[in-house]
């Protein structure tokens, strides 16, 4: 019997766009240490003078941080920008074969919109990018958020277009098969509209033009709303259906997508809520702040919760993360750990610090953002094993024999 040498990703599935999102969630848990680590006067986000200061005037220890921070977010930017080209690319061929003809009459159909969701987080990538490595960035900057809007609102058109056309076959044609949909996979697209609305809010926050800001604060609450009102049907929908089917094993780390959606959501409403309070006299409290971040990581929490049980019940991780079987949805895992481990750091400094209940980098403050620390560390162990599994040195495996 003659043998072929195959790996998992030569049989292509438009999850593994998930693999670049990871990689760039991962880029932004870097961020973060930059983003409450060191201070930035004068803007609310660290920008490369800050970063500079920050190493010329700090100790040995904050110099390490910044070293590292900056390496990680450089490795990953690096390896979600590679991931998407070879995405992009590989879709592009797969969109002209019979096998996409036949995933396009399926329920799977929606996880096209897997493509805008990195498309989006790549955008915010590049953005870091700018802000932690380009000097002066910030001089240009009221000209790049026009253009960042732009960009994002494509990858919103594109998003649109992609769910029209599964909604557009579903509800006149038929053929979309409740029973299976146990799981919360078609919540993806209204994680696709939510990255884009985080990306329209980002403006809304940091422009110093009203205009701008407006026009973001307008912008990121139609997606807001796009992703909450798909997230809470498709929710009904895929609870209804393991109810009474049970959770579909392959599709089990769909059932913690609602983490990193509130990771996203809520960081579109902190956005909104500081554009509100420059330009439009919305005051907030701090105390308004604890109580929104704790209400987020309260729901991640349960549907974290909700997910393990469910993936320890099936064993999923034996099966799928070192058994002989193999599924691009192994990617989902990571947004969990990621979305949760950003939050944490909001829930921190956003939430604890800011309403006085601990003093920065005190003890307490140490102990809660191990939490986040641990879930990026686990998360980056698991990206790159996954890349090894699937996009390693290909395996042989017994091919049909030639007759």
């Amino acid at each position: 019997m003659q043998r072929i040498a195959s790996r998992p990703s030569d049989t292509y599935s438009p999850l593994y766009f998930l693999a670049a999102l990871g990689a760039g969630g991962l880029v932004v848990t870097f961020f973060m240490w930059l983003m409450f680590w060191i201070p930035h006067p004068g803007q609310p986000v660290p920008l490369f003078e800050d970063i500079a200061a920050a190493f010329a005037s700090g100790s040995l220890l904050v110099q390490a941080m910044i070293v590292v921070a900056m390496l990680g977010i450089a490795g990953f930017a690096v390896l979600n920008i590679k991931s998407l080209v070879w995405n992009l690319r590989r879709f592009a061929d797969w969109r002209r074969t019979e096998g996409y003809a036949k995933f396009a009459l399926t329920n799977a159909q929606s996880q096209v919109l897997a493509l805008p969701l990195a498309l989006a987080m790549t955008v915010n990538v590049l953005f870091i990018l700018g802000m932690v490595f380009v000097p002066g960035l910030w001089s240009v900057v009221e000209v790049l958020f026009p253009l960042a809007m732009i960009a994002f609102l494509a990858i919103g058109v594109l998003a649109f277009r992609m769910y029209g056309a599964f909604l557009g076959r579903v509800l006149t044609e038929g053929g979309f098969n409740c029973a299976a949909n146990n799981n919360f996979g078609q919540i993806l697209p209204a994680f696709a509209f939510a990255m884009v609305g985080v990306g329209l809010a980002a403006p809304a926050a940091l422009s110093t033009v009203p205009a701008v800001s407006g026009l973001g604060i307008v912008l990121s609450t139609f997606f807001l709303v796009t992703a909450a009102v798909i997230a809470l049907l498709a929710m009904i929908l895929g609870i209804r259906s393991m109810m009474e089917n049970g959770a579909n094993p392959e599709t089990a780390p769909t059932l913690m997508i609602i983490v990193p959606l509130i990771t996203v959501l809520g960081i579109l409403g902190l956005r909104q809520s500081h554009g509100l309070h420059e330009h439009f006299g919305a005051a907030s409290t701090a105390g308004d702040a604890l109580s929104l971040l704790t209400t987020y990581v309260s729901v991640q929490v349960l549907f974290g919760l909700f997910g393990l049980l469910i993936l320890a019940r099936q064993g999923y991780a034996r099966r799928f993360l070192f058994g002989a079987e193999n599924s691009p949805g192994s990617y989902a895992l990571v947004c969990p750990g990621v979305g949760f481990a950003v939050m944490i750091h909001f829930f921190v400094n956003r939430g604890l610090v800011d309403a006085g209940l601990v003093t920065q980098f005190g003890p307490v403050f140490w102990a809660v953002t191990a939490v986040a620390l641990a879930a990026q560390v686990a998360m980056i162990w698991l990206v790159l094993h996954l890349n090894r599994r699937h996009f390693g040195a290909p395996k042989e495996s017994a091919a049909v024999p030639a007759e």
